[in-house]
């Protein structure tokens, strides 16, 4: 039971891969509070939980609106006292070509899945600094980490997502929080129409939801991207290369057409610990390495 006594909550919990991680949550032991626009819905899943023997408890928000998340924390605070796990998970679909996609549907698509994973995250935000232990998990998706046809909306807000992570572990640390993304293969109402019937079959959205225990237990990374789908799970990174010093020659655009296969040569790459790594490379290549910590700050 590696998550006996922790206080869950699930976004969007209230079927598909939210359900699924909720229910896997709680066979380990955590306490789950299930969240989704529908208080039928998330009714139904913490009625799962305590028929096999778990603690839940079900509250209807929508993940953009803010006084409503805020009450949702404020009695989860109130009944159990305190939070330990976020997983960000609702999210929607508004699938088109950019050339037929409307602003209209892009702005909705960002605000469910960007704005409502801040606004999620920022309402526990305070109470696990307070009780130096918290696990945050954003739902990222390959279709930002590569990209898909159709889905520029969808994979600009799984992209910032990953740029929220990034940030938020390393303000996190000093706070025992951790911060990772999950991107999911799965079969759920938001891939209806997109997978044939064979594969929605072996990606059960269960087979996704065991990729939570090591993002959330005592011992988790932070800053990692973990996907799963299927019963396979892998790891993401955003790497840098190590590039070459052109200068600032007035050439310096033609040097680097000429110079672009080694510029893009993949041996040796990192993972950067921060965002500054990369000016701290380019300025120590420049020769000006005393200028990094003036970067830095």
């Amino acid at each position: 039971m590696e998550l006996s006594g922790r206080v869950a909550i699930v976004t969007g919990a209230g079927g598909g891969l939210g359900r699924a991680h909720a229910l896997y949550l709680a066979r380990h032991g955590a306490r789950l509070v299930i969240n989704d626009v529908a208080q039928e819905s998330a009714d139904r899943v913490a009625a799962e939980i305590a028929a096999a023997g778990g603690e839940a408890i079900a509250i209807a928000a929508s993940v953009t609106d803010e006084a409503a998340v805020a009450a949702m924390v404020e009695a989860v605070l109130a009944k159990w006292g305190r939070i330990d796990v976020l997983i960000n998970n609702a999210g929607i679909l508004r699938d088109k070509s950019f050339a037929k996609m409307s602003m209209d549907d892009f702005r909705l698509v960002m605000d469910v899945h960007v704005m409502g994973a801040a606004i999620c995250t920022k309402a526990v935000w305070e109470t696990m600094r307070a009780q130096n232990y918290g696990r945050v998990v954003m739902t990222t998706s390959s279709s930002g980490l590569y990209g898909n046809f159709g889905q520029a909306n969808y994979g600009a807000a799984k992209m910032a997502l990953v740029g929220l992570m990034q940030t938020l572990a390393i303000e996190g640390e000093k706070y025992g929080i951790r911060v990772n993304a999950l991107a999911p293969t799965a079969a759920t109402q938001m891939t209806n129409g997109v997978l044939s019937d064979d594969s929605m079959k072996n990606l059960d959205p269960a087979l996704v939801s065991p990729a939570l225990l090591p993002l959330v237990g005592e011992n988790a990374p932070t800053r990692a991207i973990v996907c799963a789908g299927a019963g396979h799970f892998a790891r993401a990174n955003v790497t840098l290369t190590q590039g070459s010093l052109i200068g600032g020659a007035a050439d310096a655009g033609e040097q680097l057409m000429a110079a672009w296969d080694a510029v893009s040569d993949r041996a040796g790459e990192l993972v950067p610990d921060y965002g500054f790594t990369q000016a701290e490379r380019e300025l120590a290549s420049a020769g000006a390495g005393g200028d990094v910590m003036a970067v830095q700050h």
